[in-house]
């Protein structure tokens, strides 16, 4: 009896813990698509990295995970050998702040671009892609501007990876239909810190092939087109 006793209140705890993070999940996704409508308040950027006119920011999340970089060489055929600092792998989780605890909101990542704006450009082996955590949709987009790390109150820390504007070359909305990362027009990558490749270890031909995952943080702002 004792035994089913403890197997029901387990069971029980299984159930309640399912339901309270249904209900979180739920609240975030209302707080979000509820921000949708909302102002969100990016910091004043250089205009190297700030969307043109017509376009609002609708959300924000704080990455935090690596940027994941291969040793190749300088050349084909060279004997020197350097990271690869213009296309670094990201991997991230962001999050927003729900009554005080962070939530995941958006995985971040490299893929291929599944349904191009531009069918006709060539694509290449994967673009940044950032999907929705709730509804599965995704947005692809490609760098248009950079400022270094250090340069500007919006991205203060010396010696991080650069701060970005990012521009969508893709969409796709989720198995279910969820669309919510589809009107995404352009990102912002804001405030980082870390991420940047080593300064060793990645130099001669012995090396080529090394691969190292740097962790970074950073703030992500969305915008969409706006009347």
């Amino acid at each position: 009896m004792s035994f089913n006793l403890s197997q029901e209140t387990k069971k029980s705890a299984r159930v309640q813990n399912l339901f309270v993070a249904a209900l979180a999940f739920g609240c975030v996704f209302g707080t979000v698509t509820h921000a949708s409508a909302q102002r969100v308040n990016p910091p004043v950027t250089p205009t190297l990295i700030t969307p043109p006119e017509g376009n609002a920011a609708f959300l924000l999340g704080r990455g935090v995970g690596t940027q994941g970089y291969v040793c190749l060489p300088t050349s084909p055929g060279a004997s020197t050998a350097s990271w690869t600092v213009n296309n670094a792998r990201p991997e991230a989780t962001l999050f927003t702040k729900l009554f005080g605890q962070d939530v995941e909101i958006i995985t971040h990542f490299l893929s291929p671009d599944e349904n191009p704006i531009d069918p006709t450009k060539p694509l290449p082996f994967g673009d940044a892609t950032w999907q929705n955590s709730l509804d599965s949709s995704k947005v692809w987009a490609q760098k248009t501007g950079a400022i270094p790390a250090g340069s500007d109150p919006s991205c203060p820390d010396s010696g991080a990876i650069a701060c970005l504007l990012l521009q969508t070359v893709g969409t796709k909305n989720g198995p279910a239909g969820g669309n919510f990362m589809t009107q995404t027009s352009f990102i912002q990558r804001l405030n980082t810190q870390g991420g940047s490749a080593p300064d060793t270890g990645c130099s001669t031909a012995s090396d080529v092939g090394k691969q190292t995952l740097v962790p970074y943080s950073a703030d992500y702002y969305f915008f969409r087109a706006v009347e």
